[in-house]
Formats: C-alpha cells, structure tokens, sequence
C-alpha cells in the first residue's frame, strides 16, 4: 500500500531526516507545509499519515509564531480522523498538548547522545518489538517536558526527564489499525542533518553546556559520537516505521 504522507515543518534546519530515505524506498508519497514559508495546511482527506517535526519554538510561543494556533487543531483533527501522527520533540510536546497533557520546561535541558530506557509497557508493546531493552543511545535537543497524556502509554525515559514519549490510539485510530505516537528523541537525523541542526543551534549549546553539563554535550563530543549511534538510530525507527505501515503485523 502505497501512503500519502504529510510533514509538518517548522523550521528549515530540521527535516525529515532518515524517514525522507524511507518513504522513498517503500514508494509512499511525501508532501509538506513548511510554516517558516507561510504554507498551508491540507484537507484531512489529502493524506494519511501525518508527521510533526521539531523546532526551537516553544508550542506557546503563539504570538510570535502565530501558525501555532492553525496548527494545534489540525493535529487533533488528524488524531480523530484516525490517521497514523508520529511527532518529533516539537512535535512530540504539540501532541501531548491537544491531548490534554501539560508542556513546560522539565527544569533541564538534554542535548547530545544521550542514553533512554524503555518503560515496561513499552517494552512489549508490538510496535516497539525490536528496540533495546537495556539503555540506549538516542540524540536529543530539547528543554521543555510533557506530562504524559490519559489514555497514553509512557514509553520512555532518561536521566533527566522521566516522559521521554507516549504511544496513543483514538477510537478512530483503533478502529483503522493506527497510532500517535510521540518521542522526544531524534531518531531520524542523519550526518547530515544532525550537522544542520548544529550548525544553527551552536551558540545555544555552548551557553547550556555550562548550565546543565551533564545532560548538553559540546559541538565536538556530539560529532565524534554520532558514527558510532546514527546508524542504530536510522534502523530503529525504520523498524518502527514499517511498523506503523502494517508491514509486519502491528
């Protein structure tokens, strides 16, 4: 089954990553609304997948980014349409907003590889199959936190913050076999785009190194680490991918 896939960008320095390569392979379809351009939003009925990146935004910051408040609404309406929504940082903390949970500073900031644990309900959830069940390595870029949602499964934890993601299903996604599924993680970056990323936030991690210096690592130690985690990441979440897609019997 070829998808009809939509992406919701917020800022040019963080794309798709590694789910581009994916969707390209499996022959799905990717469109977009790039809200730094001023794009609008498609019908319901123009795709079925949806996809929330990151971005630097706090999902508050409304008047300044006054795309936020178009924004909000669309992804509920996705989530009851029965659509499959996987959200990314940024898009990870609008989801557990317009599904009632609270988002605020978690009091730290966690930037670099940096380890995860699976809960144990994530642990054997079907679409988690696969994922490590000791710590793992994951990179993350992100200060605010989430409760996690009711009716959500947490899913992950580090360290510094215990809500590290959710897996949630509306009856209309129950219904047609879908999930929202929420990370605060990158699993997606590739060399590339993890170098985009750092390039336009290097200023914020050497000021934040100094505050939280065991939680944000430094442009250089994030760099030396990414061979040795980027491929583990890319293949997790392509295994959850194909997941979501009902390849392998989700």
């Amino acid at each position: 089954m070829t998808l009809r896939i939509h992406a919701l960008l917020h800022v040019d320095f963080e794309d798709l990553g590694i789910i581009a390569d994916w969707a390209d392979t499996q022959g799905h379809t990717v469109s977009y609304t790039r809200f730094y351009q001023g794009d609008s939003l498609p019908e319901q009925a123009d795709f079925d997948w949806l996809i929330v990146m990151g971005g630097p935004m706090s999902i508050h910051d409304e008047s300044e980014y006054p795309w936020l408040v178009q924004e909000k609404p669309f992804i509920q309406q996705s989530i009851d349409a029965g659509k499959t929504v996987l959200g990314i940082c940024l898009g990870s903390q609008l989801i557990a907003h317009v599904l009632g949970g609270q988002v605020a500073p978690s009091g730290v900031k966690e930037i670099g590889w940096l380890p995860i644990t699976l809960t144990p309900a994530a642990a054997v959830h079907p679409l988690l199959n696969g994922l490590p069940s000791e710590p793992f390595t994951v990179f993350h870029w992100h200060g605010d936190g989430f409760s996690v949602p009711k009716g959500a499964i947490a899913i992950a934890e580090s360290d510094a913050w215990m809500n590290q993601g959710f897996i949630y299903q509306s009856s209309a996604q129950q219904d047609a076999g879908a999930y929202t599924l929420a990370w605060q993680c990158h699993f997606e970056v590739t060399t590339d785009s993890m170098n985009n990323m750092l390039a336009h936030g290097a200023a914020e991690i050497q000021s934040e190194h100094d505050n939280y210096p065991d939680s944000v690592q430094s442009v250089d130690v994030i760099k030396t680490a990414a061979p040795a985690h980027i491929n583990d990441n890319n293949a997790w979440l392509m295994t959850i991918l194909n997941r979501l897609a009902g390849k392998w019997g989700v």
